[in-house]
């Protein structure tokens, strides 16, 4: 991971794809228990240190993780996310360029637990959730293309589930019918930037991740 941005109240750090935002059954480190240590670390504190998660990340996922420093943070950046006021921009690399070069996807997505998977349907149904995004094109090679999606809802896979519902599944991603998997076992999928007024100074945040190492990626800049 790589700290982005800090202050005394929040951080903001860059994950790697196969690091995981919580602990879950394979009982690998999580993210944030490593930026715990960090900054323990960095500022020696003793004891215990508080650290609010506020939203995830898929394990498959790179990008930007948002974490509250303090309660006080914690409690307005989750009002802010629940909100829709913290602004977040995600590129994809996918498979096949959309029959437009800019658009919005707006679906009803049903998630099936067993599967860890969701389902897009054009219509509302029993258990379904809306979910709205939109891409534009911003970058092709010459076998993929790069879009630049913003979320308008929150919805579990919503990205993966929803490119993929029209025609464009994200590159190494299996589950949502990509040809083959990433040789690192990541999908092409960068939550790219963040923005949103700060909760506690009201100052503008804007930030941005790097785009990962993987040659394809780098070829985008």
């Amino acid at each position: 991971m790589q700290v982005v941005y800090e202050d005394n109240h929040i951080i903001i750090v860059s994950k790697q794809s196969g690091e995981i935002v919580q602990g879950d059954k394979t009982g690998d480190t999580p993210l944030l228990d490593i930026v715990k240590q960090y900054i323990k670390e960095k500022y020696h504190k003793p004891g215990n240190v508080f650290l609010g998660l506020v939203h995830r990340l898929d394990r498959p996922v790179a990008g930007l993780v948002v974490f509250a420093r303090t309660s006080k943070a914690l409690t307005r950046l989750n009002d802010m996310f629940r909100n829709g006021e913290v602004h977040k921009t995600y590129w994809a690399i996918t498979q096949a360029p959309p029959a437009d070069t800019e658009g919005e996807i707006d679906s009803w997505l049903v998630r099936n637990e067993r599967q860890n998977k969701s389902y897009s349907y054009p219509n509302e149904r029993n258990g379904a959730k809306h979910a709205i995004l939109r891409y534009r094109q911003i970058g092709r090679s010459d076998r993929y293309t790069l879009l630049e999606v913003n979320l308008l809802t929150g919805r579990h896979h919503q990205i993966r589930c929803q490119l993929a519902s029209i025609g464009c599944p994200i590159k190494g991603d299996l589950k949502y019918g990509a040809r083959r998997s990433n040789p690192d076992g990541s999908i092409s999928l960068l939550a790219r930037r963040v923005s949103f007024i700060h909760p506690v100074s009201h100052e503008q945040i804007d930030v941005e991740a790097p785009l990962p190492a993987d040659r394809l990626w780098q070829s985008f800049k």
